[in-house]
């Protein structure tokens, strides 16, 4: 026996058949390589009207979520020169990012292994899975926009004081289903 499911939220200017078909129930949840397909189909098919949502502040940086299912969540996130996230993880979430406009700057580590640098140009996509950890961030003089995506949803982010303090293993947190 299944879950019921709820009905997708989706941001009304994003309220669109294509967009509900994108994100149409799936079982299993989303896999690293689905979820980039995702973000960059999202990016590139609604490319205008993502940049008409878009919005910056500081010194904390914006974002909105774009649609929500039992499976996936879908963001919109914008980052002025020099902000960026903490190292974290996604808690046993996988995810994805593809870069709306500008470049972003990720160094990440999966358990155990090295330390990586990443540029990710304007229209660049990555899928990760659940062991990855991360920081993001704009490093360059102009300012960017990427559509995320994760599943399952609702998963909270641990943060580090490094990424060099990722455990061996990153553990699954519980969804947090409240506030659907």
């Amino acid at each position: 026996m299944t879950a019921p499911t709820l009905a997708p939220e989706v941001h009304p200017r994003f309220d669109r058949a294509e967009l509900h078909e994108l994100i149409a129930p799936r079982d299993p949840l989303w896999t690293p390589r689905e979820l980039r397909e995702l973000t960059s189909t999202v990016t590139a098919d609604f490319h205008d009207r993502l940049v008409e949502v878009v919005r910056f502040s500081s010194p904390r940086r914006w974002w909105t979520r774009l649609a929500l299912t039992d499976e996936v969540e879908l963001w919109l996130l914008s980052w002025l020169p020099g902000q960026g996230t903490a190292p974290h993880d996604h808690g046993g979430a996988a995810g994805a990012f593809t870069v709306l406009f500008g470049d972003l700057a990720e160094t990440y580590r999966y358990p155990s292994g090295p330390i990586r640098d990443h540029q990710h140009a304007t229209g660049a996509s990555i899928g990760f899975g659940q062991g990855r950890a991360h920081q993001v961030r704009n490093l360059g003089r102009v300012k960017a926009a990427s559509v995320h995506a994760y599943s399952p949803p609702l998963v909270p982010t641990r943060e580090y004081a490094t990424l060099r303090d990722v455990p061996d293993e990153i553990p699954a947190l519980p969804l947090q289903r409240f506030g659907r």
